[in-house]
C-alpha cells in the first residue's frame, strides 16, 4: 500500500489515508504507526522528485510526527534540513513539499533550516527544542539528520541544568491556564496537566539523564489518551483536542466504551498516572539540582568524599531525608500493617511528600488490616485526614500505589467518578478528601472531630452505587465506621450525617423556616444537639469543597438560622407558629399607606449582617425588599417580572395576607423577599414602584420585554439542558402544599412559574429560590384560596400544569 501511495501522488496518498482510517480493524498504535509510515512514504516520494540524488539536504520529522504518533487529523511537523550549499534548490524543493501538503487540506507545521540555525533556534525556543529531540530521518542525507540529532541531545544534556526549571515553569503556567485534566468536564487533552504535552516534557527530562519518570502505567496511559484524540478527531472531521461534552457519547461508541461516563473515567484515570508521575519526577529533579550546587561546597569543606544524606526520625519506622518521608532502615511493612497510615499521617503532618520508593516498597508488603482496625491505625487515618491542605498529595500518592484501595475497598467505586453538574470542581474521590482538608479547619469547634472527619470523608461514597447516593451511602458508612473500630454509638451517628448530609442546605434553601413542621422534621432526623453540631460543620465544608457556587454568605446565614430554630427544639422548647405573628410597626405602616393610596407601596433596606468573604462571595446576602399591595390577582408574576426586568435575583420570597388595624377597611398583601443585584448596582425604589404599577395595572407587557432583552444577547452554543421537573413534596408543612420546581435557571424563571401558578389559581404563601450554577431549585407553599392546603389530587394537577407550562 505504501509504494502504491508513493507512486500515484496526493491522489493515491489521499485514497489510501482514507481507506487506513476506515479500517475499524485497526486503531491505537498499529493505525497510528501504520499513518505515520503511509505520510513518510509520500514525503519521501516527494523529496526524491524534487532533489533526486541531492545530498547535503534531508527531510526530518519532529515532534508527535517525529515520534511516529500521527492521529488522524494531526499537523505534520516538518523540518527541511540543508547543508547551505544550495539555498536555491532547497526553495524550490520546499514549495514541492509543502504545496502538496497543503492541497489536501492537512496541517502543517514547517522550517527551513541548516543545522546551525536548528541549534541556534532550539537554543533560543524551549518549545523547538522539545520538538527536536523527537527528530526522526524521512529522505535525503540520513548524515546530516543523524548529526543534527547527536548535536541538540548533547546540547540538551549540557544545558539541563538551566532549561528544566524553565520547561518546568512552562508546564505550571499551561496547568494554571487550562486546569487539571483529571477533573474537567470538557479537558483538553494535549494542554491540560496530566494531558500529552505533559508526557512530552517528561520524555525530555529522560533525554537529559538528570532524573527519569516513574514508568509503571505512563505508556499506557499516554497510549490511551492517543486512543481519545484519535477517536476524537474521527467523530468531529477536525483538528480539535478538547472534549467537548456533546461528542463524548460519539467518542464513547467509537471506543467501544459504554457511555460518557465510562469515557470520562478512562481519560482521569489515564491523566491522574501522568500528573503523578509528573509531581515525582520534577520533584526528583529539584532535588539533583539542589544537591549539584551543594555539593561541590560540602566536598571543598570536608576535604573530598560523598557526605552520607541527614535522616530526622518522624514517627516509628518512617524518618525524613532530603525533603522527603522514607522508611527507616530497620521498618518491615510485610510485619507491620499500620506503617502505610502511619507514614502518611507524619508525611502530611510534616507537610512532606511520600518518597515513591518507599510507597512501592510498603505497597509491595501490605497486608489488609484486621476488622476492626488497631487503635492505633485508626487513629492515624484520623491524623492523616486532619492535616489540612498536605492530606491531598499525601493521599494520591497511596492511591497511586493500591493502597487506598486495599485499606478502604469500597473507594473503587467512586474512584476518578466523573460528577456531571458545573458546580462541582471535582470527581468524587478529589472531592471526599477536599471535603475533609475543608472539615479539617472546623475541628476546633465541634466536640466529636473524629465523627466529623470520616463523615466527610465517606459523606458520598454512596455515589458509585444506583439509586439515592445519600441511602446508599449510608450503609456503607455504617459498615466502614465498625470496620474501622468505631463503637455502635458513633457508627449511629457517622450513618447519620452521611444519610442527611444535604439535609441542612436543602431546607434552609428550600423551605419555609417559619413553619414548625419544618424545624421539627430535621430536629427528628437529626436527633441530637451532637450530631447538629457535626452536622452543620459538614453542611459548610461539604459545600466549600463542591466549588464557589455550592456556598455563600447567603446559604451559610440560612444554614445557620436552621441550626439555630432546630437547636431549640432539640433543647425543648417549641418552634413558634407563622400564624400568631404579629405584624411589625413597618409592615402595618406600609400597609396602611397601601390601602390610603391604592397602590403598592415599597421599602429597600440593606442586610445589615456582613459578609464572611464580601470580595469572593458570588452570592451577597442582597437587601430586603418589602411590598404592600391592596389584595389582587396577578402579584406574584408581576413583583417577579419587574425584578427579572430590573437584573434583580430573588434569594427568598414570602407572600401572606396582612390583617389591618379594627376600623380600616380592604385587604393587603405583603412581600418581604430578599434580593441581589447581578451586576451593578440596585436600581432606585422609585423606579421599581412605577414599573409595579404599570404592570399590575396591564400597561408594562413584561413578557415582551423579556423576550426583547433575550433576543439582544445571542445564544451561546452549548449542551442542552435537561426538561424541567416539578413535583409535590410530600408531607412538608401543615399549612401549605409545598410544590418543587427544579430547571434550568434563567431571567424571568420566577415570573414563568408566578404566572402559571395564578393560572392554577392557587394561592402563594412563601417561595424559597436557590440556584447552584445553572440550575434552578426552587420551593413554593401554595393554598386554595381559603388559605388551606391543597388535596392530594389537585396538588398533583397543579405541578403538572406547572410543568408543562415551563417546558412549552
Amino acid at each position: 500500500m505504501h509504494g502504491q501511495a508513493e507512486n500515484s501522488g496526493p491522489g493515491g496518498y489521499a485514497a489510501a489515508r482514507l481507506r487506513l482510517l476506515n479500517e475499524k480493524a485497526r486503531s491505537g498504535p498499529p493505525r497510528r504507526s501504520a499513518l505515520a509510515g503511509l505520510t513518510d512514504d509520500w514525503l519521501a516520494g516527494l523529496f526524491a522528485a524534487g532533489a533526486p540524488g541531492a545530498r547535503g539536504v534531508s527531510l526530518v520529522a519532529v515532534g508527535g510526527y517525529g515520534r511516529a504518533e500521527l492521529s488522524p487529523r494531526s499537523d505534520l511537523d516538518l523540518l527541511l534540513l540543508h547543508d547551505g550549499s544550495a539555498t536555491g534548490t532547497v526553495s524550490a524543493l520546499a514549495d514541492r513539499l509543502w504545496y502538496p501538503v497543503w492541497d489536501l487540506g492537512l496541517a502543517l507545521d514547517h522550517s527551513v533550516r541548516t543545522p546551525a540555525e536548528a541549534r541556534r533556534t532550539a537554543g533560543e525556543d524551549l518549545k523547538v527544542q522539545l520538538g527536536l529531540l523527537d527528530a526522526r530521518h524521512i529522505a535525503g542525507d540520513l548524515g546530516l539528520t543523524t548529526a543534527l540529532r547527536t548535536t541538540v541531545l548533547a546540547d540538551w544534556r549540557n544545558q539541563a541544568p538551566k532549561r528544566l526549571p524553565a520547561l518546568r515553569e512552562l508546564c505550571e503556567e499551561r496547568a494554571a491556564r487550562q486546569g487539571e485534566l483529571q477533573y474537567l468536564l470538557e479537558p483538553d487533552l494535549k494542554e491540560a496537566r496530566g494531558g500529552l504535552r505533559d508526557v512530552t516534557a517528561l520524555r525530555a527530562v529522560a533525554a537529559s539523564w538528570l532524573a527519569d519518570a516513574p514508568r509503571e502505567g505512563l505508556a499506557e496511559a499516554r497510549s490511551g489518551l492517543l486512543d481519545v484524540r484519535d477517536a476524537l478527531h474521527l467523530t468531529t472531521g477536525r483538528a480539535t483536542d478538547r472534549l467537548a461534552l456533546q461528542e463524548q457519547d460519539q467518542v464513547a461508541a467509537e471506543l467501544g466504551l459504554l457511555d460518557a461516563d465510562a469515557l470520562l473515567r478512562q481519560v482521569y484515570e489515564a491523566a491522574r498516572v501522568i500528573a503523578y508521575a509528573g509531581d515525582v519526577t520534577w520533584r526528583e529533579v529539584g532535588r539533583v539540582l539542589r544537591s549539584r550546587s551543594v555539593r561541590p561546597r560540602l566536598r571543598a569543606m570536608l576535604g573530598g568524599g560523598k557526605p552520607a544524606p541527614e535522616r530526622s526520625p518522624l514517627a516509628e519506622g518512617v524518618v525524613e531525608q532530603d525533603g522527603e518521608v522514607v522508611l527507616a532502615r530497620a521498618a518491615r511493612p510485610d510485619r507491620d500493617p499500620v506503617l502505610p497510615l502511619r507514614a502518611a499521617a507524619a508525611a502530611a503532618q510534616a507537610g512532606l511528600p511520600l518518597n515513591l520508593h518507599a510507597v512501592r516498597r510498603m505497597a509491595a508488603g501490605a497486608r489488609a488490616l484486621p476488622s476492626p482496625w488497631p487503635a492505633e491505625a485508626r487513629q492515624q487515618l484520623l491524623t492523616l485526614l486532619g492535616s489540612g491542605r498536605p492530606t491531598v498529595d499525601v493521599w494520591e500518592a497511596l492511591e497511586a500505589e493500591g493502597l487506598i484501595s486495599l485499606l478502604l475497598p469500597d473507594w473503587d467505586r467512586v474512584r476518578c467518578r466523573p460528577q456531571r453538574n458545573a458546580v462541582h470542581l471535582w470527581t468524587v474521590d478529589r472531592h471526599l478528601i477536599e471535603t475533609a482538608v475543608r472539615a479539617s479547619a472546623f475541628t476546633r469547634r465541634v466536640s466529636r472531630p473524629d465523627l466529623l472527619l470520616i463523615a466527610a470523608l465517606l459523606h458520598d461514597i454512596g455515589k458509585g452505587w444506583p439509586g439515592d447516593h445519600s441511602v446508599a451511602g449510608e450503609v456503607i458508612a455504617r459498615d466502614v465506621a465498625a470496620r474501622i473500630g468505631f463503637d455502635p454509638a458513633d457508627v449511629t451517628v457517622v450513618a447519620t450525617l452521611v444519610r442527611h448530609h444535604l439535609l441542612l442546605v436543602e431546607t434552609a434553601t428550600r423551605r419555609d423556616l417559619d413553619d414548625p413542621a419544618t424545624v421539627r422534621s430535621v430536629a427528628e432526623a437529626v436527633g441530637s444537639p451532637g450530631t447538629l453540631e457535626l452536622l452543620h460543620a459538614l453542611t459548610e465544608a461539604d459545600a466549600l469543597a463542591t466549588g464557589p457556587a455550592a456556598w455563600s454568605s447567603w446559604r451559610a446565614a440560612l444554614v445557620a438560622d436552621l441550626v439555630k430554630r432546630v437547636s431549640a427544639v432539640l433543647a425543648g422548647q417549641a418552634p413558634p407558629d407563622p400564624e400568631e405573628a404579629l405584624p411589625t410597626a413597618q409592615h402595618e405602616r406600609l400597609a396602611l399607606e397601601a390601602v390610603a393610596t391604592g397602590a403598592p407601596v415599597l421599602s429597600l433596606r440593606a442586610q445589615t449582617e456582613p459578609a464572611a468573604e464580601p470580595s469572593d462571595d458570588p452570592e451577597p446576602l442582597g437587601v430586603e425588599l418589602l411590598i404592600a399591595v391592596p389584595e389582587q390577582a396577578g402579584v406574584l408574576p408581576a413583583v417577579a417580572g419587574v425584578l427579572a426586568m430590573h437584573r434583580l435575583t430573588v434569594r427568598t420570597a414570602e407572600l401572606r395576607s396582612l390583617d389591618l388595624p379594627d376600623g380600616v377597611d380592604g385587604s393587603v398583601l405583603l412581600l418581604d423577599w430578599r434580593v441581589a443585584a447581578e451586576y451593578g448596582s440596585l436600581p432606585q425604589a422609585a423606579r421599581l414602584r412605577a414599573d409595579l404599577v404599570r404592570a399590575l395595572d396591564g400597561s408594562l407587557d413584561i413578557s415582551a420585554r423579556l423576550a426583547e432583552r433575550d433576543a439582544a444577547y445571542p445564544r451561546r452554543r452549548g449542551v442542552v439542558a435537561p426538561p424541567p421537573r416539578v413535583t409535590v413534596a410530600p408531607a412538608a408543612s401543615r399549612h401549605a402544599t409545598v410544590i418543587e420546581v427544579r430547571a434550568q435557571d434563567a431571567p424571568g424563571l420566577l415570573f414563568r412559574i408566578g404566572r402559571a401558578l395564578e393560572d392554577a389559581a392557587v394561592r402563594v404563601r412563601s417561595a424559597h429560590v436557590s440556584t447552584l450554577g445553572a440550575n434552578a431549585v426552587d420551593a413554593f407553599y401554595v393554598t386554595q384560596e381559603q388559605g388551606v392546603p391543597l388535596p392530594g389530587e389537585e396538588a398533583v394537577a397543579v405541578a403538572r400544569k406547572l410543568e408543562e407550562a415551563l417546558r412549552a
